[in-house]
């Protein structure tokens, strides 16, 4: 895999690895691969597309050891990944390889995505109560915005703000009947900007700040009725996702993995509920922000057999690609064009040809 590296004119601060579908351990194990090469090259921070607040179980134990795998792999992942092996390895292969380093040099792990999927959202209780108590510990409670009881009765239960049928039914979801909670956050946030300099080296409590809102601001969009509700839930999550990123790369070079749709520099879209959205990804994001320091290398799939993926047409990318010989290939995409791939399952994303300009390397893996 470090052949990904010689198609990068540099180091980059972020180096984001897209996929093209979820649940594949085949395109985690190619993750695997180029996170250990990276590491030799000076990259200490493998981001995944998983729970932010989850993540830390993952980081505490590959850097203190504290835990069991098991328990680790079942408490410190979103999105199920918890089950998958290659996830298991790379867990293993962290925890071995900060054995008996220095602190200065281990690797860590974060998850990136806020504490929800499109369809759901976490409560923004936990990441809120957190934010209130390390502000509470450490500065006069005459600036804070509410004591402690106060929060917890704006906030209410959990279950509130985790039904389901909130994703289809705005009327379900509490987002919008809590003004005085955003206030509240934004309060707190404020407070931990204006005390900045007790602050400034605690990442954990930046951490809880952005979710918080972050979360609130999704649940606010989970119970809007307007056409933009969908966009704005897609935009929510991966300005969360961006910001997350920004705060690693500040501590120094990450690698991200996560779906293409997450890392491109182009504009991403899907179809849902019978509508078609767009919005920008939090590749595009952080592209904006840092340029020369981001990279986005895509992965591309020949077949997926079990789910009706057949070999691609030969006019598309994936076709010129699946006549290469091996079956994993690293390729620049200079040269390279062809019409859509049209897929007949809805879980796979081909390459779309229009972003080809935007990308800095392609990983192609023949068959799964």
């Amino acid at each position: 895999m470090t052949a990904v590296l010689k198609l990068l004119s540099g180091r980059p601060r972020v180096l984001g690895l897209g996929e093209p579908t979820h649940g594949e351990d085949v395109l985690l194990h190619v993750r695997n691969e180029l996170f250990q090469s990276l590491v030799d090259e000076g990259y200490r921070t493998i981001a995944i597309e998983s729970d932010c607040l989850m993540g830390l179980v993952v980081d505490e134990y590959v850097t203190t050891g504290r835990g069991s795998l098991d328990e680790v792999m079942r408490r410190g992942f979103s999105h199920g990944w918890g089950a998958s092996a290659a996830n298991r390895e790379l867990v293993s292969w962290m925890r071995a390889y900060n054995e008996g380093r220095s602190a200065s040099d281990w690797v860590r792990f974060a998850g990136f995505d806020g504490p929800l999927e499109l369809a759901a959202a976490a409560s923004p209780g936990p990441a809120l109560i957190a934010l209130h108590s390390a502000l509470a510990a450490r500065v006069d409670a005459d600036l804070l915005p509410c004591d402690a009881e106060t929060l917890d009765s704006l906030l209410g239960s959990d279950e509130l703000w985790t039904n389901p049928a909130a994703m289809m039914d705005p009327g379900a979801s509490v987002g919008q009947a809590a003004p005085e909670l955003r206030g509240v956050a934004d309060d707190l946030v404020a407070l931990l900007s204006e005390q900045t300099p007790a602050f400034a080296s605690d990442d954990l409590v930046h951490l809880y700040a952005r979710t918080a809102v972050g979360l609130l601001r999704y649940h606010f969009w989970m119970a809007d009725s307007s056409p933009g509700r969908l966009a704005r839930l897609a935009g929510v999550r991966d300005a969360m996702m961006a910001a997350n990123l920004l705060a690693l790369a500040a501590r120094g070079p990450v690698f991200v993995h996560a779906h293409n749709s997450h890392l491109q520099r182009g504009r991403s879209g899907m179809r849902l509920g019978g509508q078609a959205i767009s919005w920008w990804g939090a590749g595009a994001i952080v592209d904006a922000r840092l340029g020369g320091d981001y990279a986005f290398v895509a992965t591309a799939i020949g077949t997926i057999r079990q789910h009706g993926v057949s070999s691609p047409p030969p006019d598309t990318i994936e076709g010129q690609l699946y006549g290469l010989p091996e079956d994993r290939s690293v390729v620049s995409p200079q040269g390279l064009a062809g019409v859509p791939r049209v897929s007949p399952w809805f879980g796979y994303a081909p390459l779309d040809p229009t972003q080809l300009a935007r990308i800095d390397g392609i990983v192609f893996v023949k068959d799964l």
